[in-house]
């Protein structure tokens, strides 16, 4: 029975890590309806399970659980955008201001290896550009060991993607690794000023890129193929 309970819990976070990339990597666009029998159809999983992972990006802001008309990928407010990118300018300050200076060995060669990353997938692959560009400031965060700090950059980093989705120019993806890379150097020097001038100014310059809402259509079951593939999920 344990047994039995346990496979059902890892399944229920692969359909959560399925849906969260498809939607973080723009897959899926905000608006986008989610039906529970088509993405259980795809993932292979009872709707009991699509519905445990709907509830869960739901409380992370991901999904919006609409009574009686079925989940959608969120859509916020050029406003709430704001907001948001409010938020994350404070809380990543905070982040480079822990970070100055105290990055062990370890922790930079990771960060390298991530950039180095970012640079591999430039102008080949835009959604694990745009995924591995979010994941700098999230990794960044993790190395503070502050939980509090990372849950919430953790949150604000996901929904900056459905903001970027809708109001975002084409992501710049040189531009973002070249700015990731200065701010790791500054850090690595404990040149605090810098650093935390240069994540300013890197979030800032993405706040000012609005642009008419993206439309997106396809079938869903088409869109979570390669997700489902990468989680062990389908049929």
């Amino acid at each position: 029975m344990a047994e039995k309970a346990a496979k059902s819990g890892m399944r229920a976070q692969a359909v959560h890590r399925a849906l969260k990339r498809a939607i973080l990597d723009q897959a899926l666009a905000p608006g986008s309806k989610l039906p529970e029998d088509s993405i259980g159809e795809r993932l292979g999983v009872s709707r009991t399970l699509v519905r445990e992972a709907l509830v869960r990006l739901s409380e992370e802001g991901l999904v919006e659980m609409r009574p009686n008309k079925g989940a959608v990928v969120a859509r916020p407010s050029l406003e709430e955008g704001r907001h948001l990118f409010a938020a994350r300018l404070a809380l990543e300050r905070l982040v480079v201001e822990s970070l100055s200076g105290q990055l062990t060995a370890p922790q930079e060669k990771q960060l390298l290896e991530h950039i180095a990353a970012e640079e591999a997938a430039r102008g080949r692959d835009e959604s694990t550009s745009i995924r591995l560009a979010g994941e700098f400031h999230t990794l960044l965060a993790s190395m503070t060991g502050n939980a509090v700090v990372i849950r919430y950059v953790n949150e604000l980093v996901a929904r900056s993607s459905l903001i970027l989705a809708l109001y975002g120019r084409p992501h710049s993806s040189e531009c973002a690794v070249s700015e990731h890379r200065e701010i790791l150097e500054s850090l690595k020097v404990r040149d605090t000023a810098n650093a935390v001038r240069l994540m300013l100014h890197h979030l800032e310059s993405i706040t000012t890129r609005a642009l008419l809402p993206r439309e997106q259509g396809g079938d869903i079951r088409d869109v979570l193929a390669s997700y489902a593939a990468a989680e062990g999920l389908g049929s």
